[in-house]
């Protein structure tokens, strides 16, 4: 079990360290911008951009393994979202965002960092997979559904034209799409360039987590949300238990590459689901609710779940 704790502390460690600066340092959330500008336009662009270009390309199109990941993601999604339609009468664009709180996991964050400490460097590759067409997806269908929820009298081809416009120039994508095809032509960087990117990289999980942890300290829990547990019900424990059976189910995947969608789809609610939030000035507070809570919960689920993993009680494949 100490090999657990010594996996999950630091990143939960880098959190909790953001929470007890924020609350000593009592620092306005505004001065938060500038590493927020960091880690979003170059710490993390150039993370992904790392992790696709040394993948081997062939190993970008394992379509079945994206799809398995993606079916489990958006069940919890439609999930929560007809359940907050039907039965709470919640608006689009309310259930929208308690959808993203179910299924959308801190896969850029935590994602890497926990996968490739626990199941090594081979866990890249399907991390790298599963990161970009997921949040691919979810920043197509944010725009869409907020879109639908509003007034917005555009022309459906001006709107469209829109959310593509939003998604290829968003710095995550672009930095995958340079990624990829740095990726097919078999490009590598001049050293200098090589290492710059990758201080950036390093910088990127250390920087997001303790952020996020200086977020939750500024927007303080002030009630729990009704929904919050079909939320955590769905993203902890029905989601990752998902993932296994579609993925056992279409394909004999790797062991390592099982047990990388696993942990991604068993991580707790991102903070994108708050950026998103912000974004459109709906369900904000419950969003940092939500956050706060999943990731607290997580910490037992996820060192349950890694020690299930390390210790052979999960099998690499229900239908071999």
């Amino acid at each position: 079990m100490s090999e657990i704790v010594g996996l999950v502390l630091p990143f939960f460690g880098m959190i909790f360290a953001g929470f007890v600066a924020a609350r000593i340092t009592r620092q306005p959330i505004d001065a938060l911008g500038w590493m927020n500008t960091f880690i979003l336009y170059v710490a993390l662009p150039a993370l992904f951009f790392q992790l696709l270009s040394k993948t081997p390309f062939e190993q970008l199109t394992e379509w079945r393994y994206i799809a398995g990941a993606v079916i489990a993601s958006y069940s919890m999604f439609l999930i929560m979202f007809v359940g907050s339609m039907l039965v709470q009468r919640s608006g689009i664009a309310e259930s929208t965002m308690r959808a993203f709180g179910a299924c959308y996991g801190n896969i850029g964050y935590m994602g890497p960092g926990i996968a490739l400490l626990a199941l090594g460097e081979e866990a890249a590759v399907p991390v790298a997979l599963i990161f970009c067409v997921e949040n691919a997806l979810h920043f197509c269908v944010a725009p869409t559904m907020m879109a639908l929820a509003g007034d917005d009298r555009r022309p459906p081809l001006q709107l469209a034209a829109e959310v593509v416009r939003k998604i290829l120039l968003h710095p995550f994508i672009v930095a995958s799409l340079f990624g990829v095809a740095a990726a097919y032509f078999q490009f590598r960087a001049p050293l200098p360039i090589e290492r710059l990117l990758d201080y950036f990289a390093r910088a990127a999980a250390p920087c997001a987590l303790f952020a996020m942890g200086v977020t939750l300290a500024l927007r303080p829990l002030k009630r729990v949300p009704r929904e919050i547990g079909p939320i955590l019900l769905l993203k902890l424990i029905l989601q990752p238990l998902l993932c296994y059976v579609v993925l056992s189910w279409i394909g004999n995947f790797s062991p390592i590459w099982m047990f990388s969608a696993i942990v991604l789809a068993a991580l707790p609610t991102a903070t994108n689901v708050f950026v998103i939030a912000q974004q459109y000035n709906v369900w904000v507070e419950r969003a940092s609710a939500t956050i706060l809570i999943s990731t607290c919960v997580s910490v037992v689920t996820l060192s349950g779940l890694l020690y299930m993993i390390m210790h052979g009680m999960l099998i690499p494949d229900l239908f071999p």
